[in-house]
């Protein structure tokens, strides 16, 4: 009977040991506006994705741009074009934090589907322009906030 208790006792300990070291997830960090040339990125990707236009949308990258596809890269407007073909839906980004610094920038963001949904992951844009060109995405990073 107490080798029986002390088993009991002993699984108690290690699960409130794991929920206690189990951390919150931080608050989500609140959205910044951004100058109307990035600005621009951002909405231009938005529309195009909800629009399901894949040529708009690769259009949007350089023309040696990357975007990852499962465990790869996808590199260049077509195999871009292509990797955007069957995606569609209320896509809504919004940034964190940008950089820019001549012809290279960055925006750091959430994205999200829908109004009022919490954000479903987060994204890094590399930018780049040729000098007084529009900003084009050369590399879209995102991961899902899933497990």
């Amino acid at each position: 009977m107490r080798v029986g208790y002390c088993v009991v006792w002993l699984i108690a300990a290690i699960s409130s040991a794991a929920i206690a070291q189990t951390p919150n997830p931080p608050a989500p960090l609140p959205s910044i506006v951004l100058p109307p040339a990035l600005d621009r990125v951002l909405r231009d990707y938005e529309r195009h994705w909800r629009a399901g236009d894949e040529q708009a949308l690769a259009a949007l990258f350089t023309a040696d741009g990357f975007v990852p596809t499962g465990g790869a890269w996808v590199r260049g407007t077509d195999g871009i074009r292509k990797t955007y073909e069957n995606f569609s839906g209320d896509l809504r980004l919004r940034a964190l934090a940008f950089a820019v610094a001549d012809t290279v920038g960055y925006i750091v963001g959430a994205y999200r589907y829908g109004e009022g949904a919490n954000d479903g992951g987060k994204f890094v844009l590399a930018l780049r322009r040729a000098p007084g060109g529009p900003w084009l995405i050369a590399a879209d990073i995102d991961q899902s906030n899933r497990n």
